[in-house]
């Protein structure tokens, strides 16, 4: 799908800049508290999320395009375009305030369903 193209690319590009941006204070042991501590360990995930999620989106896309299998409903590619920007900015909340990890079922869900989604409708394809 084409808006899962995008999202991966927005999420690569996205995962350029923050490591950009946040390389520049990753030399200080202290910043965030230290390597080990909770805000630290999730502004490094938040990083590599953007990654990761843009990956699987473009995964997803050329599962359905370059081996032409059958596309799942639009709501699956829809939720794992905007997983882009939800796993990323969960893991950043959670950094800033850690009860703010209990959101973390929200793109862990959206990923599940684009999932699931794709798998059915080649089972039923």
């Amino acid at each position: 799908m084409q808006v899962n193209a995008i999202a991966a690319w927005i999420g690569i590009g996205l995962g350029v800049v923050s490591g950009s941006v946040t390389g520049l204070r990753f030399h200080s042991e202290t910043w965030l508290g230290g390597y080990g501590t909770w805000p630290r360990r999730m502004v490094r995930l938040g990083h590599i999320a953007f990654f990761g999620i843009g990956l699987l989106n473009l995964a997803y896309t050329l599962t359905i395009d370059a081996l032409h299998w059958p596309a799942p409903p639009a709501a699956c590619g829809w939720a794992l375009a905007i997983t882009i920007l939800l796993m990323p900015g969960i893991c950043y909340l959670s950094a800033w305030h850690k009860p703010l990890r209990n959101l973390f079922p929200i793109p862990v869900a959206c990923v599940l369903a684009a999932v699931v989604g794709l798998l059915w409708r080649k089972a039923a394809s």
